[in-house]
């Protein structure tokens, strides 16, 4: 009768729970200080970010001055987003202590966001509940990071080694 009143469970938690049950108790008879203490999680290794998908065909590159002045125009956008966003930072320091209101040419309010977050601390809690060991995460995808070459005999690009290996 008392499994009237329990919260109802879905099949994966009673197998995983029966399984685990199973387990301590097999555990128990051949070696049971290994019940005491229960090894940690291992993390994954670190892994590199894997190339994305719809990158140019070796035959499709486009020439090297071309992507130069790519590469050069995304450091200046990247420098100048950096300084803006040091400037609105240094703005908002202001602003967010400022009751909402009309101060001369400008309106300040405030307004809900409709962007929702995941509350970790809640996941946290409910796995913790359930012993069901660390939240899963995973990585955020990869930035695009360009640098300027600073060696006066740069190393080939891969167009040359694809031309070179095609001789």
């Amino acid at each position: 009768m008392l499994h009237l009143f329990m919260r109802p469970q879905t099949g994966r938690q009673t197998t995983r729970r029966f399984l685990s049950t199973v387990s301590d108790a097999v555990r128990s008879l051949i070696a049971p200080a290994s019940l005491a203490e229960r090894p940690a999680p291992s993390k994954p290794a670190p892994v590199a970010a894997a190339e994305p998908t719809g990158l140019f065909a070796p035959d499709e590159l486009p020439p090297v001055e071309e992507i130069e002045a790519a590469a050069a125009q995304f450091a200046r956008a990247a420098d100048s987003a950096r300084a803006a966003d040091r400037a609105k930072r240094k703005s908002k320091k202001i602003l967010d202590r400022l009751p909402a209101g009309i101060y001369g040419r400008w309106t300040v309010t405030r307004e809900p966001s409709n962007r929702m977050t995941a509350d970790l601390d809640a996941i946290r809690a409910i796995f913790k509940e359930h012993d069901l060991g660390d939240v899963p995460m995973k990585p955020g995808a990869p930035s695009l990071r360009v640098t300027r070459v600073t060696d006066t005999n740069p190393l080939p690009t891969a167009a040359e080694l694809l031309a070179g290996a095609s001789r």
